[in-house]
């Protein structure tokens, strides 16, 4: 099985739109194939998601609001987040998987957890 399909990645975060939650240079790690449609998103959750402007990047974001097979991200840190309000709602192919467990840096390793 090639590395692109297994069920786990690691971002580095690279951006401040999720302060506090993450930092930039944080690195996470991401559960993968848990698109919108599929048990295990739920508002309030950290996703990992194309950004529907540069398809290419990655973002990451926390879940807003779910309405039939779209949904509504929002960075923790509004005024420096581009999300949602921006772009619009996003669908479920966007959505790359679920952000759970940030493992650098070293003291503040530890679980994701639903902020909302």
């Amino acid at each position: 099985m090639g590395v692109n399909h297994l069920p786990l990645g690691r971002l580095r975060v690279t951006g401040e739109s999720m302060i506090p939650t993450l930092l930039p240079g944080d690195r996470v790690v991401v559960v993968r194939g848990l698109g919108l449609l599929r048990p295990g998103i739920r508002v309030g959750d950290l996703v990992a998601l194309t950004d529907p402007r540069q398809p290419e990047r990655l973002m990451v974001k926390r879940v807003a609001a779910i309405g039939g097979d779209r949904v509504v991200v929002r960075g923790d840190n509004e005024p420096a987040s581009t999300d949602s309000r921006h772009f619009g709602p996003v669908g479920p192919a966007a959505i790359r998987g679920r952000v759970v467990y940030r493992y650098f840096p070293e003291d503040r390793r530890g679980w994701l957890r639903t902020r909302w």
